[in-house]
């Protein structure tokens, strides 16, 4: 397995410190809104790489971090007259919501920045003492000059990335790169007890420490977005590394942006989506399909006109398992026959070229297209002269693959309820009746309800539409 590492800037064999085991910590979101559709590529693109992982055989810690105090949480808190602690808990409540619809697994570990506000304090403590951060008037800053690899993972040196960003001027720091890893209290922040008087901690000290807290000195794979190379990763690098002396992490994963109509997301020009928007028009399977039909590297383009024909393609893949589920009921032939044993091996390839292309640095867009080429495959050889093993085997293979994306688990066969039921035996009634009017009748109300009718020389199938 290889992954593109943004650390050397590129492709390596992924080796984890621990055999078997893989520790990931990705950057989670700041609990002050609903989360959009942006952030909501980033959670699906590593909820399948750590989904990949587990179905190649690993155990995976995964920690997904939850930022419950900044500066946006503290003004958004004040609008709405509550505290702090009251705004976090109710978006980390709305974050579980729109996450479960979209099918993110639970983490292993969601932890709020401000359960470790000891563990914080401790590091800041460490970093002074070791010489890498000062005080000043209760703001304590890490010094940049002092980690001489400072810029490694963005590729560019100090003076380049001093020139290049745009940075608050403040005359007490020694140097306008330093940045504060412990903040002073302002008048009604919340705040906690330090040796530096009341405050609260920067941004980026927080994920350096819950990483060492839960995942250890060095963890096998950090990840985020693509805007948290510079310079949160960048910081989380430097203080963690000046700390323990030893690496932060082995691998480091960025998902690319996500544009509206090829434009970037932003709520001047009124395209700006939260993943809840979204989620009212279309199920989790098209959106997970949809982010994952580009490569996690590459910008993706989102429009409606693109989720429409993703639900289509969606819909051509949920009428072949529905075709094998109705087929398992129909067959007769439980054995597989010797003329199928082939047949078996054949499609089992399919396993083999889809490992393959997830393997090249979760490939997802071309690991899709297996998908489609098998399922083309299934629908052209598989019918009712087939035996209930091989249907079953063909069945089990799209659902096994489609497994680490998150998408074709769900049964197109369900169970009706009485009202429709009697409506199909009364058409069926109908029809052998020879009242086609009726039978046209019911047909139609059945549609109207999103219960579209197929008659087939085995009987009557039926399938669900939006």
């Amino acid at each position: 397995m290889k992954i593109f590492n943004t650390l050397t800037r590129k492709k390596e064999e992924f080796i984890p410190i621990k055999p078997g085991e893989v520790n990931m910590y990705v950057c989670g979101p700041t609990v002050y809104n609903y989360f959009h559709i942006g952030n909501g590529r980033t959670f699906i693109v590593f909820d399948t790489v750590r989904r990949y992982m587990e179905y190649r055989g690993y155990k995976v810690n995964f920690v997904q971090n939850f930022t419950d105090i900044d500066d946006k949480m503290i003004k958004k808190a004040n609008e709405e007259g509550i505290t702090v602690k009251e705004l976090g808990d109710k978006f980390i409540d709305e974050y579980y919501k729109d996450a479960d619809a979209l099918n993110i697994e639970r983490a292993t570990a969601n932890p709020r920045a401000t359960e470790f506000i000891d563990e914080i304090i401790q590091f800041v403590k460490d970093l002074i003492d070791k010489g890498y951060a000062y005080e000043v008037n209760g703001d304590v800053y890490f010094e940049t000059k002092k980690f001489g690899q400072y810029g490694k993972l963005s590729g560019q040196n100090l003076e380049d990335l001093q020139a290049g960003v745009r940075i608050d001027v403040d005359e007490r720091k020694k140097d306008p790169m330093d940045f504060a890893i412990w903040k002073n209290q302002k008048p009604g922040e919340p705040a906690w007890e330090s040796p530096w008087g009341m405050g609260r901690p920067g941004w980026h000290i927080e994920c350096s420490c819950m990483a060492y807290k839960l995942l250890g000195e060095t963890i096998d794979i950090h990840a985020g977005g693509y805007d948290l190379i510079f310079p949160h990763h960048e910081n989380e690098i430097a203080q963690s590394e000046c700390r323990t002396g030893k690496p932060f992490a082995k691998y480091w994963m960025h998902s690319a942006f996500l544009n509206i109509n090829n434009q970037k997301m932003s709520k001047s020009l009124n395209n700006f989506f939260t993943a809840r928007d979204i989620l009212k028009k279309y199920d989790s399977d098209v959106i997970r399909l949809f982010m994952l039909s580009g490569h996690y590297r590459t910008q993706l383009n989102f429009s409606e006109e693109l989720l429409e024909s993703t639900k289509a393609g969606l819909e051509r893949l949920y009428n072949a398992i529905g075709n094998l589920e109705n087929l398992l009921d129909e067959v007769k032939e439980e054995k597989i026959k010797e003329n199928e044993k082939d047949y078996i091996k054949k499609i089992d390839e399919y396993r083999d070229k889809y490992i393959e292309k997830m393997d090249d640095d979760f490939n997802t867009a071309d690991a899709i297209a297996v998908i489609f080429d098998m399922v083309r495959d299934i629908n052209t050889n598989i019918d009712a002269d087939s035996s209930k093993e091989l249907i079953k085997h063909s069945l089990d293979l799209i659902r096994e693959l489609g497994g680490p994306l998150g998408i074709l688990q769900n049964s197109v066969k369900e169970n009706l309820d009485e009202e429709i039921e009697k409506l199909i035996e009364q058409r069926q009634q109908a029809r052998k009746e020879k009242n086609w009017a009726l039978a046209d009748k019911i047909r139609d109300e059945l549609k109207d309800r999103g219960i579209v009718l197929e008659d087939t020389p085995q009987g009557v199938r039926w399938k669900k539409v939006n």
